[in-house]
């Protein structure tokens, strides 16, 4: 849908007759718009959908917002009207910075979030949200998660210079350090690999990380991006939170969070679970890295930033997919 077609949108739903809308910088998913009407200014988000990628992500972040809403849980911007034929949301414009760097403070605000949400998990609004992307349950399904991406990413055609230094990293190291890993997990993990009651499931934002939020001009932390969220594996969600590349979060600081969230989410083995999944995810991470490689990722990156033609983005991504991989790994 054109930025045009955008705006008759706006303008045909109450929106006003003049609306202004310019690209909120770089985005990763989505075509992110920041839309001025008079004196008000709003979020507008376009989102991005492949046949390689079924997720909906547009229905899936409209059921997040409004459980948090309706659960009285504000660290997020307001959800200010959704167009499902149209596929975009607008949301409300929040001014400030986003985190350059973790602290303890932030950690606890971050987890904070997580707990409010948590604690609305017996609510009926609860019950229909969807599972998360990529849910895991079980050992084995996070450990088939990374399978799933390893195999995506031995599908890199070789189109240019940066392309095949990918294949020769995936083939070369990524594969093979993945395929020594997966047997020490398979052999660490107890006999019987067991799936998580529902109590011990947590209502997760998905993609949790300092990338996905921003410190308002009120000094509160506000949190965003939740096209992946729903029910899923507490370790999971805390596994990617550490690993995730944008805002580092220090491994050292798994105390603190695990001390917080303690008696609200997880079994007695959380612990245990984070420490055997972490290396699982900083896996993950690496291949998420590599996901330019590939045609929905290429396609996704050309979606939410059309006027960008930046393919020394493959060079960045290699060189983090690496030097990610050797801090992790060696």
């Amino acid at each position: 849908m054109s930025d045009s077609a955008l705006i008759a949108t706006l303008q045909r739903t109450g929106w006003g007759d003049h609306i202004h809308l310019e690209p909120l910088g770089v985005t990763g998913n989505n075509h992110v718009l920041v839309g001025r009407a008079g004196d008000r200014s709003f979020l507008v988000k376009q989102y991005f959908q492949h046949p390689d990628d079924r997720r909906n992500r547009f229905e899936t972040e409209r059921a997040f917002y409004t459980f948090l809403w309706d659960a009285n849980i504000r660290s997020v911007p307001e959800p200010m009207a959704w167009y499902p034929e149209e596929r975009f949301a607008v949301l409300e414009y929040v001014e400030g910075e986003k985190p350059a760097t973790a602290t303890p403070g932030l950690l606890r605000e971050a987890i904070d979030f997580l707990v409010a949400i948590n604690r609305q998990r017996k609510a009926s609004r609860a019950r229909s949200l969807p599972l998360a992307s990529e849910a895991c349950f079980a050992v084995a399904e996070h450990l088939a998660i990374v399978d799933r991406r390893i195999e995506r990413l031995g599908k890199i055609v070789p189109e240019s210079s940066w392309h095949k230094a990918a294949i020769k990293f995936v083939r070369d190291t990524l594969a093979p350090t993945w395929t020594a890993l997966r047997e020490k997990t398979e052999r660490t993990t107890p006999a019987r690999d067991r799936t998580l009651a529902e109590d011990e499931r947590c209502i997760s934002p998905s993609d949790f990380g300092f990338h996905n939020t921003i410190r308002s001009s009120d000094g509160r932390l506000r949190f965003f991006d939740f096209e992946y969220a729903g029910w899923d594996d507490p370790a999971k969600t805390l596994c990617d939170f550490f690993c995730q590349p944008a805002v580092p979060v220090p491994n050292e600081w798994l105390p603190i969070a695990l001390e917080s969230i303690r008696g609200e989410l997880g079994g007695a083995d959380l612990e245990a679970r984070i420490r055997l999944l972490l290396p699982v995810y900083r896996t993950k991470w690496c291949c998420i890295m590599l996901n330019d490689f590939l045609p929905a990722g290429n396609q996704r990156r050309a979606f939410s930033n059309p006027h960008l033609q930046d393919k020394s983005r493959w060079s960045r991504q290699l060189e983090k997919a690496v030097g990610s991989h050797q801090q992790a790994f060696s």
